[in-house]
Formats: structure tokens, sequence, C-alpha cells
């Protein structure tokens, strides 16, 4: 943890808030969406489509941990990744890389159990330091989860944001990691989560337009088949957990570039054996211990 926590305090000024692939050339990019402590899960995505390499990049798009029972192996199999690959592992931050999350969805919990609260801080300091975003062959953003309240916001914007905190409740930074789509024009309030974004065609049209973007990837959201392609095809949403919280019943899936054609392709994936620990479960075993005392 704190290696990686290193690695990002030490590119900070050059690459804050976002990372950059390289060239595809003989190259494959996979990006990956929400996998919320489904570590076996994790597993067979290496097993389908590879491991990590120099010639087989990996983009994480956040919300390692929380809900499933098994988000430290999560974490640190890709933290040890990162370690191993620092120019072709990459880690981005979503909604639940965070404090608040955290102690309501679980990670908190486990950690407590396994760990104990200095270990729990380190994460949370290594959360703080994840980039908001990547731009692969300089036309294709990933982001956790989607574009913006504000209007005309550029990619230097996103640059110039103070990532390094809790994030805050409306603004650049909270778009980035809470927004979801709509199919309707425009922007609108999220009744659905109760607070943040809904953003339309146009929104997603002019801020790839404004920023010379061909296509967004974000996550965020379960989807049937593991992904959705929206807003005109400008719009990729991945999602990566199949039969998230052992109850939702859907594929997982990944999204892959591919030289020479460099468009994106889809791998989905069923979910795999697991042992029978339900999600959640060391929050329940924490309450249990506190009650106790």
């Amino acid at each position: 943890i704190v290696q990686v926590k290193w690695h990002y305090d030490r590119n900070r000024k050059s690459s804050s808030h976002s990372e950059g692939t390289k060239p595809l050339s003989d190259r494959k990019i996979n990006v990956v969406g929400d996998t919320h402590g489904q570590f076996y899960d994790v597993c067979k995505i290496f097993e389908l489509s590879g491991e990590p390499s120099i010639n087989n990049i990996y983009v994480f798009n956040g919300d390692f941990v929380d809900r499933g029972s098994f988000g430290l192996q999560v974490i640190l199999l890709l933290i040890t990744y990162k370690i191993l690959l620092p120019k072709n592992f990459f880690m981005l931050r979503g909604n639940h890389e965070s404090r608040a999350m955290n102690l309501r969805y679980g990670f908190y919990h486990e950690i407590m159990l396994k760990y104990d609260i200095e270990v729990m801080e380190l994460f949370w300091k290594l959360f703080d330091r994840l980039p908001l975003g990547a731009i692969i062959e300089s036309k294709v953003m990933v982001v956790h989860g989607g574009l913006f309240e504000t209007k005309m916001v550029t990619v230097d914007a996103i640059q110039s944001i103070n990532r390094i905190c809790e994030p805050p409740s409306s603004g650049i930074m909270h778009d980035i990691l809470w927004a979801d789509p709509q199919s309707s024009q425009g922007r609108a309030f999220n009744h659905d989560r109760g607070g943040g974004l809904l953003f339309g065609p146009d929104v997603t049209k002019e801020f790839l337009n404004l920023n010379d973007l061909d296509i967004i990837i974000r996550s965020h959201q379960v989807r049937d088949e593991g992904f959705s392609v929206e807003h005109g095809g400008r719009l990729i949403t991945v999602f990566s957990a199949p039969n998230y919280c052992d109850t939702m019943g859907n594929k997982g899936a990944i999204v892959q570039f591919k030289a020479p054609s460099k468009k994106p392709e889809f791998l989905q994936f069923s979910v795999s054996p697991h042992p029978n620990v339900p999600p959640m479960a060391h929050m329940r075993t924490f309450q249990k211990l506190r009650a106790k005392l």
C-alpha cells in the first residue's frame, strides 16, 4: 500500500488526475468496470483475457471494494500488479474508494476484522491518490461515473482539481465519480440515487467534441449483459461484477481494444464459483462483536 501511494505521490505533478496508456501497436488494452470485492470473478477476468503484462494492459475503473466480502484480496492483487507493472496497469478511483462508502458498505469492517485502523487509514490515503480518469490512444476517456453539471469542462480543468481528499458532495470531482447517463437530452436530478446528476446524449457530445475525444467509457451501474452502448455509440458502460451481490443475475464484461482496429470489443463472462460467504458478511460479524462488548 505504501509503495503504490509513493508512486502516486512521486508522479503527482506530472499525472495528477489522469493516466495515459501508450499507443496500441501490438498491445491489448482491457478496461474493467466495478468488481466490488468479487475476487474470484477478478481471477476469471485474468483467466479469460490474460495476465497483465507489458503487452496486455489493464485499466481498472474503480469500485474495487465494498459489497462483496473479498475486497481485501481484490485490492491487494491490484496493488501487486501496479507495483510489478506501474506503466501497464492502471487503477482509477470510483465512488467507493472513499471513507464514507467504506464505513457504510463493508470494506471498513472487513479490514477492522482482519487488521486494524492503521491499515484502513493507509488504504484511505491510497484511495485519495488514485487518478480520476484515463485517456486511451488520445481518443477514449475512462472515468468511473460520468460527466458534469458544469458546462464546457475540459480535460485540463479535471487535471486542475485538488483530488487528495474525501470526495466532495458537489462539483467536478463529485460528478466524475457519481453521475449517470440518461436517454433524454440535457441534465437532470438523479432521483434514483437521491442526489447527483443525470446527463443526456447532448452533454456527452458536447464534452467529447470540446476535448477532441471519440468515446467515454464509464462504470458505476449494473448492466444485465455486463455492458451497454448508449448516446449514439459514444458512451459505454461496463460492469465487471457478475451476479452482483449474489442476487442480480447479471453477466460481467470488460471492454477490449486491440490493434489494428482499435475499436471497442466486449468480453462477457458469468459468475465464478466462490466460498459461501455472503456479501457484506464482515459488516454483520463486526456489528455482532460490537454488540457483545
